[in-house]
């Protein structure tokens, strides 16, 4: 899953967000920055019975936050939503011995950008093309 880090700089270089069913985000910098949240129209939870576990299905979770503006959280983009977010840049993800490389169009040259995991190299392939590339 895409860092903290990464995303508040995807989110200053100006990637955008319009929430969708399935989407992860985090609430950052009010100590729930390791609590990830996905955006879902119900609630299944698993409760443990002594028969066996049961999955609950709920319309809502009850707690203090009822609700919070989009500006105060955080999205975690998927592998495919950042490869999507590359758009016609992008040419091909190719595995490395320290993790993957996303090899993008920038300015007619096919450019390198590494991380350690897809998510992360989609992510810093995304912030080299947002940086003028």
């Amino acid at each position: 899953m895409l860092g903290l880090d990464l995303a508040l700089r995807l989110r200053a270089a100006g990637v955008r967000w319009q929430p969708a069913q399935g989407d992860r985000f985090v609430i950052p910098f009010r100590d729930m920055d390791e609590q990830t949240f996905v955006l879902s129209d119900l609630t299944v939870d698993v409760h443990h019975l002594p028969q066996g576990p049961v999955l609950g299905f709920n319309g809502t979770v009850e707690w203090a936050l009822d609700s919070i503006e989009q500006s105060e959280t955080l999205w975690l983009p998927t592998e495919s939503q950042l490869r999507e977010l590359l758009g016609e840049a992008f040419r091909r993800l190719e595995r490395t011995s320290t993790g993957f490389d996303v090899v993008v169009d920038s300015g007619g040259a096919e450019v390198r950008v590494g991380g350690g995991d897809a998510e992360e190299a989609y992510a810093r392939a995304l912030l080299h093309l947002a940086d003028g590339g």
